[in-house]
């Protein structure tokens, strides 16, 4: 191995001789062989440690998404099956019946699922008035739409037979020798409704535009002329007929949004109506009102429809005044904004079908072949 050659003092003092020499550099070679790692025995006494486990927590955890997973699937499998009707899946979702059809009992149309009659949730059997053969047609229908047992589980499914138990209800509470809690909370809730009513509630003048800046608005007829029109045919029809001498006003005035509340003396008259309804008015007087959001309007389209209202109306036809009629009532403002600025997809178009479907079983309720 060469060292490098450094030059010495006198070197140095003799540069140019120190340019002319040779300078050699050269780095180390270490030829030395790697040795392997020797690995040493283990000498520590007693058994080898054991290896980790999962908690508790982790297995419970784990069998419990592979139980959710196997249930989901089980469910999927049952669900193809009954579609199908192939006859799979677990008894707690076929359909256990092949036909619905009416049949006149004794206490009225009763509803049959094949041998079975159709029961409300107190296990008394849903007997319907001989009167009302179209309710007993679309409670039928229902039924009959159904693919599961566990459809009938879901109220949203079965409307119609939600709303008549709802009446029979009524009718069994006020057959009995208690006080009427259902009648008075139905009574409570609606009147609510009066002093807020949306058939009252109009929109105030819009204030005219600036010179320069008119828009297509100004050149349409304004939100509260629509309502006004809306309203005083129906005011007026319960006015003279349903309740006669009673003030109604609107609660809203045209500078400020605060209600004003109806007097006392047309807050009793009305109380002492709705409380005297029977009881098949009164739960589709229920129903209008949640649909409506308004009494005067639920009022004015049981009075058209009920077959035991028909005196009121002094002989004339129902008809006049539908489903269609009450449910552009109950919904002018909504329309008048979607009409100038577009509707919303899968919201209006949806509350629009509600609103008319649920009218629509309110109409099926109180009305009558007698009618």
């Amino acid at each position: 191995m060469k060292l490098l050659r450094l030059p010495t003092r006198a070197a140095l003092q003799r540069p140019s001789q120190f340019l002319q020499a040779p300078i050699l550099a050269q780095r180390c070679l270490h030829n030395t062989s790697s040795s392997p790692a020797s690995v040493q025995p283990i000498t520590a006494p007693g058994p080898p440690p054991t290896p980790p486990s999962p908690s508790a927590e982790h297995v419970d955890a784990r069998v419990a998404r592979r139980r959710k997973q196997a249930e989901l699937l089980k469910r999927g499998q049952d669900l193809r099956a009954v579609s199908a009707g192939t006859g799979g899946g677990t008894a707690k979702l076929k359909r256990f019946w092949k036909d619905v059809h009416v049949k006149e009992g004794e206490e009225g149309l009763e509803i049959y699922l094949d041998k079975r009659p159709l029961r409300r949730p107190s296990k008394q059997i849903l007997a319907i008035p001989q009167d009302k053969p179209h309710l007993a047609s679309a409670i039928a229908l229902e039924w009959d739409l159904l693919v599961s047992a566990q459809q009938a589980l879901k109220h949203h499914l079965i409307p119609m037979t939600s709303l008549v138990s709802r009446a029979l209800d009524i009718v069994d509470e006020d057959a009995s020798s208690q006080s009427s809690e259902i009648r008075a909370g139905i009574v409570k809730t609606v009147m609510r409704y009066l002093d807020t009513d949306s058939l009252l509630c109009w929109a105030p003048e819009a204030s005219p535009d600036p010179p320069g800046y008119e828009t297509h608005v100004s050149r349409v007829e304004s939100l509260r002329s629509i309502q006004q029109r809306t309203a005083e045919p129906i005011i007026q029809y319960l006015t003279t007929r349903v309740w006669p001498g009673v003030e109604i006003h609107p609660v809203l005035d045209n500078d400020t949004i605060m209600p004003r509340p109806q007097p006392q003396m047309t807050k009793d008259i009305i109380q002492g109506w709705v409380s005297g309804l029977p009881a098949f008015e009164l739960a589709g007087l229920e129903r209008a009102v949640l649909a409506g959001k308004g009494l005067l309007l639920a009022a004015r389209m049981v009075v058209e429809w009920s077959s035991e209202l028909s005196h009121l109306r002094n002989g004339e036809a129902s008809g006049k005044f539908g489903v269609e009629e009450a449910a552009k009532a109950a919904s002018l403002e909504v329309d008048w904004q979607t009409a100038m600025w577009g509707a919303v997809e899968d919201t209006h178009d949806v509350e629009r079908e509600d609103v008319r479907r649920q009218l629509g079983s309110v109409v099926l309720l109180i009305s009558g072949v007698k009618s």
